[in-house]
């Protein structure tokens, strides 16, 4: 019962040495410190609404991940086959279970630190006005699931892939349309032809219907699950492929 845990924290300490003594997370953490602004003042125009809120920020924040995810998440696979070590980290006696649990563990945790890096603008609301602060702690829960979610999805595909720069495309597709799905755009079109019970499933899909309730400042038990079903999904496509691999190998 204790080699799972020892061999999640083992490969969790190797993932994030591996992000951590490269560029790659500086890089990723520096470019999402100044997107998420851009988005928020510019796109957003944080100081044309007059309120003392983050709404700017977090009605851009799926567009952000869907991008930025996927460029976290590419690696996470792809790159082991890349540069030949696949094979050495599945000969370790260590389950994939664990591996691929900890991949993700690795790559969220990252995440996690992109979106603490946004938390000024937070203090920055604070000193113009009293906005509601459970209300924002709420909507970057939120973040953090969506961004745990489109992780997971990204990992998946990696495994599936030969090469990162294809895992990051399919990637950017699934985001794309796990987050469309549910614009009215999507459903109008697809009304006239489509079955109502699959155009209200697209709806139901879509990631910007589950996170706006926590735009809103409300955690609903079924976007919970929602976010917890899609992370799960991902990382078990994930390590089903590889321990695929791992028994051909054998």
């Amino acid at each position: 019962m204790s080699a799972w845990p020892s061999g999640f924290a083992a490969v969790y300490r190797r993932e994030m040495r591996a992000w951590f003594t490269t560029p790659l997370a500086y890089v990723f953490l520096a470019a999402f410190a100044f997107a998420a602004p851009t988005f928020a003042f510019n796109i957003g125009r944080f100081f044309d609404t007059n309120r003392a809120d983050l709404a700017p920020l977090f009605t851009y924040m799926p567009w952000l991940l869907m991008i930025l995810m996927p460029a976290l998440a590419m690696r996470a696979w792809a790159e082991e086959r890349d540069r030949g070590t696949l094979e050495i980290l599945l000969s370790l006696p260590v389950s994939v279970a664990s591996v691929a649990l900890a991949k993700f563990a690795a790559a969220w945790t990252v995440a996690g630190g992109a979106l603490v890096s946004t938390f000024p603008m937070w203090i920055a609301v604070n000193y113009l006005g009293s906005p509601d602060n459970l209300a924002i702690a709420i909507a970057y829960l939120g973040a953090f699931l969506l961004a745990g979610g489109y992780l997971a999805i990204g990992q998946g595909l990696s495994a599936a892939s030969g090469s990162q720069v294809t895992a990051f495309v399919l990637s950017v597709l699934a985001a794309l349309l796990l987050t469309m799905a549910g614009l009215p755009l999507v459903t109008e079109t697809l009304s006239g032809s489509a079955p109502a019970f699959l155009v209200e499933g697209l709806a139901y899909a879509s990631v910007l219907e589950r996170f706006s309730a926590f735009e809103r400042g409300v955690v609903g038990l079924a976007d919970l699950i929602y976010f917890v079903a899609l992370i799960a999904l991902g990382v078990a496509a994930g390590g089903l492929q590889i321990g695929a691999s791992r028994e051909a190998g054998r």
